[in-house]
């Protein structure tokens, strides 16, 4: 049987339907496949560039399908076809001992490809949910937790600069086990048939409902599958390249999520009472116990199944370093990590604005600290219009939805924002600038932040307001007095562990 060489039909059109046209096994004739190949290459290598010379966006392309139709073939050849310096192959097994204790899709998003370049995903993060509904009875409590891990991360990713193209291969019962037999004749590509390959011809229905389902499920514009007749190699590479092709032209799809709703803004750090204090004597004693209950906290062995994250916020001068010193004199150095969050470095800018972050989320047993965090999104990129409004108002779910990544792998995400009073921060930046050992401390930004006090003190409240969640609380804090500050920020630490 002869087919045209079209592209992959979407996947919105029925999987079933589309899984039905593929088990006719369409061919290319010999001719046909000569004919096309020369200028499929040629454009496919003129959009790498394109791409390449301005790097707006990544491109993933997620290949999945029956075992034993072709995909590594296929990438392979995809590989040959274009500049295989400007792609990753990001080949992605069950996860191992360096993976078990981070979260599940860390190890996608550490990944990911910069801006202008290309990822082709082998094994992903539709893994577990394509197990899952391939048993002959699976749980689909978790069938419905695994889709909605995945539409989150795709659609974070495709808000974020990343355009997803999904191709499913798929061929007849028949077909996929000629290609089994044939491999495994011939020496040289005997290699090529893993254990799955063989067991594809007796649970055929299965794989095929499961495929149906995960496609259903997870089809959306802004991350298509497509369905990739796969037992004619020829028209097997064919649409895969055309698929490819479009992909690096097309506009990204808008990826549309429900309006945050609409809610009045508390002024939670006005209402901060600002003149409480604590005696140094007190401050001492409690400042000993605390230390000591943290310190024993983190080393029972309980802790080793939880992690613990600390971010620290708040208006310059309001004390955060010393707060954190306060936290690690009590904790052992092997045991931490403190992240400075600055400006994004360039290598960071070629990313998700999450992605820098999610490389330093800590393994189970072990304490990020940051001081400055992933909030820098909606507070200092937000006031200085370093983003689109549409960016920093998506940003609030999308921080939500990291933090509840985090919460579900067991991390403690505790988030402190340290208030200080108008007069008193400008009586700490003239103290900084007098100080031969704090002039370091204060900059130009800090001044000219402080001429913007009121758009700051805006945005915090209503971040405070849109991310302050029961798995990770906001504790807002007055730190005019730095020790009462200190002590409130370990008060909030041990009894977290506590609860925990």
């Amino acid at each position: 049987m002869t087919a045209k060489p079209a592209p992959p039909h979407p996947a919105h059109v029925s999987a079933d339907a589309l899984f039905a046209g593929a088990e006719a096994d369409p061919e290319l004739s010999p001719a046909q496949a000569r004919e096309l190949e020369e200028p499929l290459r040629a454009a496919l290598l003129k959009a790498q560039y394109a791409r390449l010379q301005r790097p707006e966006r990544a491109l993933l392309v997620v290949i999945a399908g029956l075992d034993g139709a072709g995909k590594g073939a296929t990438i392979n050849l995809l590989n040959e076809w274009m500049d295989p310096r400007h792609i990753a192959t990001l080949a992605f097994g069950e996860p191992g001992p360096a993976d078990v204790p981070y979260p599940p899709m860390r190890r996608y998003w550490h990944a990911l490809p910069a801006r202008g370049r290309t990822g082709i995903v082998f094994g992903s993060w539709y893994r577990p949910l394509l197990q899952e509904w391939a048993r002959k009875n699976p749980d689909q409590d978790a069938c419905d937790e695994h889709v909605e891990a995945i539409r989150r991360f795709e659609a974070t990713l495709a808000a974020n600069g990343v355009d997803i193209l999904k191709l499913w291969f798929h061929l007849s019962r028949d077909a996929q086990r000629k290609r089994t037999r044939e491999l495994l004749s011939d020496p040289r590509t005997a290699w090529q048939v893993a254990e799955e390959d063989r067991k594809v011809y007796k649970r055929f229905a299965q794989l095929r409902q499961a495929g149906a389902r995960t496609i259903a499920h997870t089809d959306a514009p802004h991350a298509p599958w497509l369905v990739v007749p796969s037992a004619d190699a020829p028209l097997r590479m064919v649409s895969t390249a055309r698929a490819v092709l479009n992909a690096l032209r097309r506009a990204p799809a808008p990826v549309r999520r429900p309006a945050p709703p609409r809610r009045r803004i508390p002024d939670r750090i006005g209402a901060l009472d600002y003149e409480a204090r604590v005696g140094r004597d007190e401050y001492e004693d409690e400042l000993a116990a605390l230390q000591a209950g943290l310190a024993a906290a983190v080393r029972r062995k309980r802790f080793g199944k939880r992690s613990l994250v600390l971010a620290f916020e708040g208006q310059d001068a309001a004390g955060k370093g010393g707060a954190i010193r306060r936290v690690t004199h009590a904790l052992d150095a092997r045991q931490y990590d403190i992240m400075p969050v600055s400006a994004p470095l360039p290598h960071e800018l070629a990313q998700p604005y999450l992605w820098r972050f999610w490389r330093r989320v800590p393994a189970r047993g072990r304490i990020a600290i940051f001081d400055r965090s992933w909030y820098g999104r909606v507070l200092v990129e937000r006031v200085e219009g370093l983003v689109a409004p549409a960016d920093w108002r998506r940003a609030y779910e999308e921080i939500n939805e990291f933090e509840r990544e985090l919460d579900a792998n067991g991390a403690l995400v505790l988030k402190f924002w340290l208030a200080v009073g108008k007069a008193e921060q400008l009586r700490r930046f003239r103290e900084r600038e007098q100080s031969p050992f704090k002039s370091f401390k204060i900059t130009p930004d800090d001044w000219r932040n402080r001429k913007r006090w009121d758009d700051y003190l805006k945005a915090a409240n209503e971040m405070l307001a849109r991310t302050d969640t029961a798995h990770a609380p906001w504790h807002v804090l007055a730190a005019d007095d730095k020790r009462l500050a200190r002590l409130q920020v370990l008060r909030a630490i041990v009894n977290a562990l506590e609860q925990a």
